[in-house]
């Protein structure tokens, strides 16, 4: 995927750090999407970025793209050796990550995306997705930090009031505090209703006691000061989810300047011992009597909290791509020099003449490019929805992005987790070897489907909130952009445009076909939405990557009859998003056959008879 030479692979043991520690950014394929999938430099104009054009975001991506590789991608695998660890004073982090991040800080990368008035750049949220590619691929563990961090300021800075946005947002947007969520308990995992920590007020504050599990990066010695976000019940919060507030609870409380002063009662209890991400901290933390303040309104804190949710929503499937471009990258630079095999003439030969590795690293290549134009076209929707001056116009943007949220997250992390196992079985024996590194994206990654919201989690908020409440509404417009992308496929007469008509064209009726038939079946069953859920988002995943490929095809070619770009690459571009229709978008219509079989067989048996 990325176009500048690689390093060589390492011929002895003792030298196999250099590619694990290896990573550069694909500069052609984000500049691609940039510039033909979204047209970046009309986006900024529609949207009043000011100054912004394709040549200040290819020249910060090249900026970011070297200190990942510089700096981030070195320390990859020390956190995964040496990741973090309880010490007297609390969590102690992976070495080299406190320098790593305060350079990462002073870079002023934390506030790419935030307002101007909360001390930030304001830069559009694509733009930001496209650095924070780099920052996920280079070092997953580390950048979770700094990702957490920035779902915090957006809660803060749309439901906090003017003293408390001013008394935060500016030290969290500059990187010199960082941000965590805090929503699970140990009896209160998805079923938020179930929290049980406290908060009595006391005078214009609150006292915070309970406790929270899985809070990641929740200790730290980074910076000076955490900023926790903190789900909790009020005495007079009404049962359920309805009853919750949020509330802002620093680790030290901050004095008559606005500096950290006193600790607070804020403290982590044990780090958990995690299958990956071992350099990210996921912490038990306790708040005894912790001294906090109310955001917003009270009994509306999972409402706000779900601000950063949702944005973190969309970073996690980003996550996926990032992580698989990771293991892809690996895996494509083993292919190229593991020999294996012998030709009529003597002469050794690598594996990546073999057609069954041919098929893995396409799979891995088509699927990330994919994910990329998805990832970035959903954060685009978030600048569109933003920046539109009416309405409708809005109205339809907020939408758009509200849908591509649980596919974002949902599918592209579950794909994630079949490319980084393919790029395993490239390296065969020697892919389940930690020595070579490539398992560490494996197991890194597969913690994605599960946090901020399970897989299933997604699928059903898809399937009632996006599908069943709107009744179809904003899946049928997005169908009718497709089918017009179709209408444009159906009049080319180049044949390597016309080859995608069929496959495309067979997986947008199967979607369309799965959500009628969900929208007429779920009324008379009420387990049919769960039992259909998870299918049905793969299937629109699976059928968006496609509409992504289709898109990026088209454009490739006009480029080429434009005589614009590298042709080798554009023609790359076709060959990738044919293979995609033939043997990823194919998937489609398995995803149909187990929709329309409902919800029978699955609850077929009684719960003793598993």
């Amino acid at each position: 995927m990325c176009s500048r030479p690689c390093p060589n692979l390492p011929k002895h043991s003792d030298s196999l750090d250099i590619t694990m520690s290896s990573y550069q950014h694909c500069y052609r394929e984000s500049d691609f999407v940039l510039r033909h999938l979204i047209d970046f430099d009309g986006l900024c104009v529609e949207n009043d970025f000011e100054g912004v054009d394709l040549d200040l975001a290819n020249s910060l991506i090249d900026e970011a793209a070297r200190f990942g590789a510089e700096v981030l991608a070195p320390l990859n695998v020390v956190g995964d050796r040496e990741g973090a660890r309880m010490g007297e004073g609390g969590v102690v982090e992976t070495p080299g990550f406190a320098a790593a991040y305060r350079q990462f800080a002073e870079g002023g990368w934390q506030s790419l995306k935030v307002d101007e008035r909360h001390g930030g750049q304001g830069l559009p949220d694509v733009l930001n997705a496209a650095v924070s590619e780099i920052w996920h691929a280079a070092n997953l563990s580390l950048a979770l930090c700094p990702m957490l961090t920035e779902g915090a300021i957006e809660a803060l800075a749309e439901h906090g009031d003017e003293s408390l946005c001013a008394r935060y947002l500016p030290r969290l947007s500059s990187g010199e505090w960082t941000g965590t969520m805090n929503l699970t308990e140990p009896d209160a995992g998805s079923d938020l209703a179930a929290i049980k920590t406290r908060a009595v007020p006391e005078g214009d504050a609150y006292r915070i006691s309970g406790q929270k599990i899985f809070i990641t990066w929740g200790d730290h010695r980074m910076t000076d000061n955490i900023v926790h976000l903190v789900l909790a019940r009020l005495p007079d919060a009404p049962p359920g989810v309805k009853g919750i507030s949020l509330f802002v609870v620093p680790k030290y409380r901050l004095d008559a300047h606005g500096e950290p002063a006193e600790a607070n009662g804020v403290r982590c209890l044990s780090l958990e011992h995690k299958l990956g991400i071992h350099g990210s901290p996921t912490c038990v933390m306790a708040f005894d009597d912790a001294w906090g303040e109310l955001v917003g309104e009270p009994h509306r804190g999972l409402a706000y909290m779900f601000t950063m949710m949702n944005r973190e929503r969309q970073v996690v499937g980003l996550q996926g791509l990032a992580i698989a471009e990771r293991a892809y990258q690996q895996a494509r630079l083993y292919a190229m020099e593991r020999l294996q095999g012998t030709r009529r003439d003597g002469t050794r030969v690598a594996i990546v003449a073999h057609p069954d590795v041919r098929r893995m690293l396409m799979t891995m290549k088509s699927g990330i490019e994919a994910m990329r134009a998805l990832v970035l076209e959903t954060a685009a929707e978030a600048d569109r929805a933003r920046g539109a001056n009416e309405g409708a116009r809005r109205a339809h943007h907020q939408a758009r992005l509200e849908l591509f949220t649980p596919i974002v997250k949902g599918w592209i992390t579950e794909f994630a987790q079949e490319l980084t196992s393919l790029a395993i079985q490239v390296h065969g024996g020697m892919g389940f070897v930690e020595e070579t590194g490539v398992a560490q994206h494996y197991r890194d990654a597969r913690i994605l489907t599960i946090y901020e919201g399970t897989t299933g989690i997604q699928a059903l908020d898809l399937v009632s909130r996006k599908l069943l409440a709107d009744e179809g509404r904003a899946l049928g417009v997005l169908f009718d952009e497709m089918e017009e992308t179709l209408g444009v496929l159906r009049q080319t007469e180049d044949a390597s445009l016309l080859v995608l008509v069929a496959p495309f064209a067979d997986g947008l009726a199967a979607a369309r076909r799965a959500c009628d038939w969900v929208l007429c079946e779920a009324p008379d069953d009420r387990r049919l939405a769960g039992a259909v859920s998870v299918e049905l988002l793969m299937l629109l995943g699976y059928l968006c990557g496609g509409w992504m490929q289709v898109r990026s095809a088209l454009a490739a070619q006009r480029a080429i009859e434009d005589g614009e770009g590298d042709a080798l690459f554009l023609d790359a571009k076709l060959k990738t998003a044919r293979f995609y229709c033939e043997h990823v978008l194919a998937r489609t219509q398995a995803a149909l056959t187990s929709v329309l079989a409902g919800s029978t067989s699955l609850m077929a048996l009684d719960a003793e008879q598993f």
